[in-house]
Formats: C-alpha cells, structure tokens, sequence
C-alpha cells in the first residue's frame, strides 16, 4: 500500500511540472518585424510601443534576393558594419530568438542599413 502512494506522488510531481515548463514556453510571443510591411526600409521605428522579452521570436520576412539580416553588436548597428563572426540571416523568412538586453539587427546590403533598415530590440 505505501509503495502506491509514493509512486502517485512522483506522478503529481511530474504532471506539475510539466504543466509549469509548458506554461513558461506558452509565454514566449512571435513578433513579425515590420508587421504586413516586412523586414524593409524604416524599420527602425517598428519596435516602437512593442514589449519584449527574453525567448520572444522574432520573425524576419523579406525577400531574400535583396536583403538579409545580421545579428550584430552596438558598434555594428551605430555604424552600419558586419562585425566579423556576426550571423548572418539569408532565407527570407528567418526566425530569431531574442537574449535578455539588447539585441542588434541590420540588412548588411551596402546602403540599406543607412536607409534605416535595422532594429534594436531590448527584451527583458
């Protein structure tokens, strides 16, 4: 008889976790960068009024034969360059989990970045 009260309290244990795990991965939300518009020019200002946190997604839609997406660090998105070792995105519909603090996005086609085809994003 005691052994089936243990195992029932392993399984108590185990469903509430589960259930606690779940409820921490239902939390993340997707965003698509520049809504309808997409990854384009001017999308500086599309974080604007948004909230973020760590493990959002956000989700790069843009045609692939004229822009990319590169992660870069606080110097490369002030000045527009591609640190080396940056990652690079090219498929056109890239999706991109966010780290707490800043995380830095520019289109490393000569031009665009200057156009204000970048993002910064911070998540809490």
């Amino acid at each position: 008889m005691a052994r089936g009260r243990g195992s029932g309290a392993v399984v108590l244990v185990l469903l509430l976790l589960c259930v606690l795990l779940h409820g921490h991965a239902a939390q993340a939300a997707v965003f698509t960068v520049g809504d309808r518009g997409g990854w384009t020019f001017n999308s500086n200002t599309w974080t604007n009024g948004k909230r973020f946190k760590a493990g959002d997604v956000l989700v790069f839609k843009y045609d692939s034969t004229a822009h990319n997406v590169v992660a870069v660090n606080a110097a490369g998105y002030k000045g527009c360059t591609t640190p080396r070792g940056a990652k690079v995105y090219k498929s056109g519909n890239d999706r991109v989990t966010l780290a707490r603090g800043t995380n830095y996005f520019i289109c490393s086609i000569p031009g665009h970045c200057q156009s204000g085809m970048k993002i910064a994003v911070t998540a809490a």
